[in-house]
């Protein structure tokens, strides 16, 4: 008997929902409603472990890296799906935030492959194919903090000089010993025992929408509370685009889809145009020369127009 497994918080069984086979619908939803409402907390005690890693991240991107994140069941389906809201939200190249799933994400999205998970050399050749390097940062995620191909991931990538994050739902996790910095929210035994899709999964998406929202913040992607530099792609984003330079600019909407033609369906760049009254070229060499911050490019264009 594996007694390691056993003592895990996340394989335990949840005296609240003994009698979950017995109860009626409206119960059942009741308990899990009760059980989801100890996530938050649980994430909120370890808001300094993740934002010492956002830091980090940052720092890494800024010099040519890349934040790649490894799991493999619902951790490696979650951070695929973290990877891939990036570039349509804050418009970063795909290549940026990457999302690496145990049994690849074409034969394991969808359709099962838990066995992989046991195999530490697939996570060493995933890091591998991935040419991960001491730019990067790599982000190992398992809600048990033991799965061998967790461990291979974060000890490649380790051995490779990148900078490591750790992902877990038990304290004092395996992967605490390899990982740079580890976040370990604990959020109890599961309402079905040792699913942990449920509590654990919502744990996990929580800390990756804070650390890639974070991120993408840190990096100039936000201005105010709008993601400016969206890519609008379809009709519903082209008409967001220009919400957006209405609400950063307090113009109308005519004018807002004035500037949105003139920079070439930039948010990001119409904003400055407006609010700095420069043109377009000016705006982008303004955001260009701030690191894409658009608050910065603005307070520039406005000395230089006062001169």
């Amino acid at each position: 008997m594996d007694e390691l497994l056993h003592s895990l918080t996340t394989e335990q069984p949840n005296a609240n929902s003994n009698d979950i086979d017995r109860m009626d619908t409206l119960s059942i939803l009741k308990i899990m409603n009760q059980e989801d409402k100890r996530v938050a907390y649980a994430v909120e005690e370890k808001l300094e472990q993740i934002a010492m890693a956002v830091d980090q991240i940052v720092e890494r991107i800024k010099r040519g890296g890349r934040l790649l994140y490894f799991g493999a069941g619902t951790s490696g389906r979650l951070g695929i799906l973290d990877a891939a809201e990036c570039p349509p939200t804050f418009g970063t190249p795909p290549e940026m935030v990457q999302g690496v799933m145990a049994g690849g994400s074409l034969g394991a999205f969808e359709v099962a492959r838990e066995d992989i998970e046991d195999y530490k050399e697939e996570g060493i050749a995933d890091v591998s194919r991935k040419e991960v390097t001491s730019l990067d940062c790599v982000v190992g995620i398992s809600a048990s903090g033991r799965a061998p191909y967790v461990l291979g991931v974060l000890e490649e990538a380790k051995r490779r000089g990148a900078f490591t994050v750790s992902i877990s739902c038990n304290d004092r996790a395996l992967i605490d010993n390899i990982a740079d910095i580890n976040i370990n929210v604990v959020v109890g035994p599961e309402v079905i025992m040792g699913s942990t899709r449920l509590k654990a999964g919502t744990a996990q998406k929580m800390i990756l929408n804070m650390i890639s929202t974070a991120t993408m913040v840190k990096l100039g992607k936000v201005y105010k509370n709008l993601m400016v530099d969206v890519r609008p792609k379809n009709k519903k984003l082209i008409e967001r685009a220009k919400r957006i330079i209405m609400l950063a600019t307090d113009v109308p909407y005519e004018e807002a889809e004035k500037y949105f033609e003139l920079s070439n369906g930039n948010a990001k760049v119409a904003i400055v145009m407006i609010k700095a009254g420069v043109d377009c070229q000016t705006a982008c060499r303004l955001l260009e020369k701030n690191e894409g911050f658009v608050s910065k490019a603005i307070e520039e264009g406005m000395v230089y127009e006062n001169r």
